[in-house]
């Protein structure tokens, strides 16, 4: 168990909102340094001498830190060594798949699609520093969509979580980037939904929000079975 002072530095995004839920889900104590993206609070010499790659989220275990929300939510979960949040890796099996699931959401439904989504797009996207490119937001959101039907084959075998009944980071991993997409107007299939209202339900999950001051969570859920239909809800 650690036994050292944990430090989270970062919180407003989909991707910082990540480790506070690791850290509630674990019921861990820690601080939390409320520093944001794009603030200039990344680039102080302070936060520079602990994360040159002046991001966030940036974990602190005494004199150790990590970043990468992925690693963190890995580290966390293989350190506690409670078996929770991760299967245990003498189950070789079961840790290599949630290993796959996690390298799949981060690399192809994170980095590859929505990232270019968010870098690309006017309005809450990052377009006035990345630039237009509609003709890659529309093809990253096609690519998300066809990417993602691996998660809902999986569901569809009435699973409640990735790796069945257990709850592991893989779905912290994939609840954040469904969320992001609902945000930036993609739809969703329909078997997600109850997948989101069981993940975000959670106790830790709701601390967590609190803790990355997110707003409530409230947005039209869209499915590709009803593509004209805009049924509000509240994952919140």
């Amino acid at each position: 168990m650690m036994t050292s002072i944990l430090t989270l530095w970062g919180v407003g995004t989909g991707r910082t909102i990540r480790a506070h839920w690791a850290l509630r889900e674990l019921e861990l104590e820690y601080v939390c340094k409320p520093i944001l993206a794009r603030s200039g609070q990344t680039n102080t010499p302070e936060y520079t001498s602990l994360n040159p790659r002046q991001k966030i989220p940036l974990l602190q275990d005494g004199a150790f830190t990590i970043g990468e929300s992925a690693a963190i939510l890995a580290y966390l979960a293989r350190k506690n060594r409670s078996g929770l949040l991760a299967p245990l890796p003498d189950d070789e099996i079961r840790y290599a798949k949630w290993l796959e699931w996690c390298f799949f959401i981060v690399s192809e439904l994170d980095a590859t699609s929505l990232y270019v989504v968010r870098r690309h797009s006017t309005g809450k996207g990052l377009a006035h520093i990345y630039g237009e490119a509609p003709t890659a937001v529309t093809k990253a959101k096609e690519y998300f969509k066809a990417q993602l039907k691996f998660a809902q084959v999986v569901l569809s075998d009435e699973r409640r979580y990735l790796l069945g009944n257990q709850f592991t980071t893989a779905d912290i991993l994939l609840t954040t980037c469904l969320i992001w997409a609902i945000e930036y107007g993609l739809s969703i299939p329909e078997i997600f939904l109850p997948y989101l209202e069981r993940t975000t339900g959670r106790p830790a999950y709701r601390a967590a929000r609190e803790a990355n001051c997110q707003p409530p969570l409230g947005f039209a859920f869209r499915t590709e079975e009803e593509p004209s239909v805009d049924r509000a809800r509240s994952l919140g």
